[in-house]
């Protein structure tokens, strides 16, 4: 066994952890929240993860996104060359692409994505599979920090923009979503890294446990 690993063996077992070694895992978006998700899932031994983003690094992205040093810099060739084995795809994410993309070959797929039209239909695309983050700006307070189904999240307006959009479209169906109902700290599109952070280990926690369980 790579001794990299041997702490989460001891903690996870050895067969739930070759379950995890097995995984394949999609992350869509690996900003704030997608790259911490990204470095828990590789740290906890899931090796089979492919990240898809479009953007580049600013300066404004300093404060909360891993890799985020390499400005100007493509988000996948930097967490690339940080996680080697992992897949990185730089592409725009929009409806046509939630509707050609083949979600097929992965047990799980995270959304961290920033557009709400993408996140709406790809929740009704892929929802047995799917864990989603709705909105982690604005927030300093990461003992907030609530996992639920979309039906059941509260106190925050993505969230619910979401459920309103599902129900006109008739759709009733769960997945999970990490959402904090903690009150807006400012008005614009502040952010804490305690947070955002929090929101993609969170979400790690959450695909390690439905792994284990299958």
């Amino acid at each position: 066994m790579d001794l990299r690993f041997q702490r989460c063996e001891l903690l996870f077992g050895k067969e739930d952890f070759a379950k995890i070694q097995k995984a394949k895992i999609l992350i869509l978006g690996v900003g704030g929240v997608g790259s911490y998700a990204l470095d828990c899932l590789w740290r906890s031994g899931v090796s089979d993860i492919t990240i898809i983003d479009y953007d580049r690094y600013d300066e404004t992205n300093q404060n909360r996104q891993i890799g985020s040093e390499a400005v100007g810099e493509l988000k996948t060739d930097v967490l690339k060359k940080l996680y080697p084995t992992i897949t990185a795809i730089n592409q725009k994410m929009d409806m046509a692409w939630v509707a050609e993309f083949d979600f097929e070959p992965y047990d799980l797929i995270i959304d961290s994505a920033d557009t709400t039209k993408v996140k709406i239909e790809l929740a009704k695309k892929v929802y047995k599979k799917l864990i989603m983050s709705t909105g982690s700006a604005k927030r300093f307070d990461t003992s907030k920090i609530e996992v639920a189904s979309i039906w059941k999240s509260s106190g925050d307006a993505l969230a619910r923009k979401i459920r309103n959009e599902l129900k006109k479209a008739r759709f009733d169906r769960n997945f999970t979503v990490v959402f904090s109902p903690e009150e807006d700290r400012c008005k614009e599109k502040g952010s804490f890294v305690g947070v955002t952070g929090a929101f993609g280990l969170t979400i790690c926690s959450e695909a390690i446990k439905k792994i284990i369980k299958g």
